[in-house]
C-alpha cells in the first residue's frame, strides 16, 4: 500500500470513528498533555509530579466542564494532579478495601456470599485523583482478553451461591461493545447468576460512549444495574442526561455511588442538588454516599466521619427518601460497607422507646405486638 494511501484510508477511519473515540482522543491521555492546559507553570510542575504516581486520562467532554478561572473548580479537583498527592499520612493504605486479599484468582474479589467483583479491564475512560485503586490501576495497565477472564469465570461457575458479577475495574463501559457482548454472554451462561451489575464513570465523564451498540452488547437473561458515579451536579449536563435515559429506556436500573469529597462536595447545598438532580432530572437514584477510602495521598480530600454523619442527617431533612443516599464506609481488611447516618434512638427502656424525629423533637414509642 502507497503512503497516500495509508493517509486516505487513515482518514477513512478517523471520519468513521464513534464519537466517543474522538472524545478520548481530544482530551487528556498522558501525562505530557497536561503542559497544554492552562494551569500556571508551577502548577503545571506539581501536576507532571503527581501524575507519575496515578494515570492520567481526562475526555475532552469532561474536560470542557471545569472552569479554569475558578482554582477550587468541583471538576478540576477530581481529575488534575496536585502535589499533595505525593504525601502519604500514617495509616493511608495501597489497597484499601483488601481487594487482593479476597481474591482467590485473578481478576475477581469475592468478599461477600453472594456476589463477586469480576475485573475484566484495568483501564478507564478517566482517572479520578481519589480513586481507591489508583495504584493497581496504574501499576497492573492490563486490558481485556478473553483468556485473562477464564480462571474468574471458572471460579463463578464453581460456586452455585453467587447470584450477582458485578464488573469493575478499571471501568467495564470502556471496553468495545464486542468484548462487552463477549462478557455478558458468559456471566449470562452461568445458570445461577441472576443479577449483573455495572460500575462505571462512562455515563459522567464520558457520556457519547452511551450508544445503542453498548446497550444491545449488554442486554440478554439477566437482569442489569449500572451503578453511575456522580459526585456533583455540574457533571449532569444535557449529554449526561441523553445517556442515562437511553440506559433507562433499555430497561436498566440506575444507582449513583459518590465518594464525600472535601473541597468538591462536602456541603449541603451541594448534595441537596446533586442528589436532586439525579433522582428528579437523570432518573438515577442516589445509592451511596462514600466516605472517602483510606487511599495514599489523599487526606487532603477525605472529611471527618463527624461531618459527613452531620451532612447525612441534613439530607435526610431536606430530602425525600427515594432521593437520599446511605452514607457508608467501606471498612479496610474488607470489613465491608458500614452504614455511618445518624442514629434517632436516643433512649430505650423495655418496650418505650424515646426517638428523634426529623424536627429535632423527641417523642415517645411504645411497641405493640402480639404473642
Amino acid at each position: 500500500m502507497t503512503s497516500d494511501s495509508n493517509l486516505h484510508h487513515a482518514a477513512v477511519e478517523r471520519a468513521t470513528a464513534p464519537a466517543w473515540q474522538d472524545d478520548v482522543r481530544q482530551g487528556v491521555r498522558h501525562a505530557r498533555d497536561l503542559a497544554s492546559l492552562p494551569l500556571s507553570p508551577g502548577e503545571r510542575a506539581a501536576a507532571q509530579g503527581a501524575a507519575a504516581n496515578h494515570k492520567v486520562r481526562i475526555p475532552k467532554a469532561y474536560l470542557d466542564l471545569i472552569d479554569w478561572n475558578d482554582p477550587a473548580d468541583p471538576i478540576r479537583a477530581q481529575v488534575i494532579p496536585l502535589p499533595e498527592e505525593l504525601v502519604e499520612q500514617d495509616g493511608e493504605l495501597g489497597d484499601p478495601i483488601a481487594d487482593q486479599g479476597f481474591s482467590p484468582v485473578p481478576r475477581l474479589t469475592h468478599r461477600h456470599a453472594d456476589r463477586v467483583l469480576l475485573f475484566p479491564t484495568y483501564q478507564c475512560a478517566v482517572y479520578c485523583r481519589f480513586c481507591f485503586r489508583k495504584e493497581s490501576l496504574t501499576a497492573i495497565g492490563r486490558g481485556y482478553t478473553r483468556e485473562a477472564l477464564e480462571p474468574a469465570l471458572a471460579y463463578i461457575a464453581g460456586h452455585p451461591e453467587i447470584r450477582e458479577v458485578i464488573l469493575t475495574g478499571g471501568d467495564p463501559l470502556s471496553l468495545p461493545d464486542k468484548a462487552l457482548a463477549e462478557i455478558r454472554a458468559r456471566i449470562e451462561a452461568i445458570a445461577h447468576v441472576r443479577l449483573l451489575r455495572i460500575h462505571t464513570r462512562v455515563p459522567v465523564a464520558l457520556p457519547s460512549r452511551i450508544t445503542s451498540g453498548l446497550i444491545e452488547a449488554l442486554q440478554g437473561r439477566l437482569m442489569v444495574t449500572v451503578v453511575t458515579h456522580f459526585n456533583h451536579a455540574r457533571e449532569i449536563t444535557p449529554a449526561t442526561e441523553t445517556a442515562c435515559r437511553m440506559l433507562r429506556q433499555a430497561g436498566f436500573v440506575l444507582l449513583n455511588q459518590s465518594v464525600l469529597l472535601k473541597g468538591v462536595n462536602d456541603t449541603v447545598e451541594v448534595l441537596e442538588e446533586l442528589c436532586r438532580e439525579l433522582m428528579y432530572r437523570l432518573g438515577v437514584k442516589p445509592y451511596y454516599l462514600h466516605h472517602g477510602d483510606l487511599a495514599r495521598g489523599m487526606a487532603h480530600r477525605r472529611t471527618t466521619i463527624a461531618q459527613g454523619q452531620a451532612l447525612a442527617e441534613a439530607l435526610r431533612a431536606r430530602l425525600s427518601g427515594i432521593c437520599n443516599p446511605v452514607y457508608v464506609l467501606d471498612l479496610p481488611e474488607g470489613g465491608g460497607k458500614v452504614p455511618l447516618g445518624p442514629c434517632y434512638v436516643e433512649a430505650r427502656e423495655g418496650e418505650s422507646w424515646r426517638l428523634r424525629g426529623l424536627d429535632g423533637e423527641v417523642r415517645g414509642y411504645r411497641e405493640v405486638v402480639g404473642e
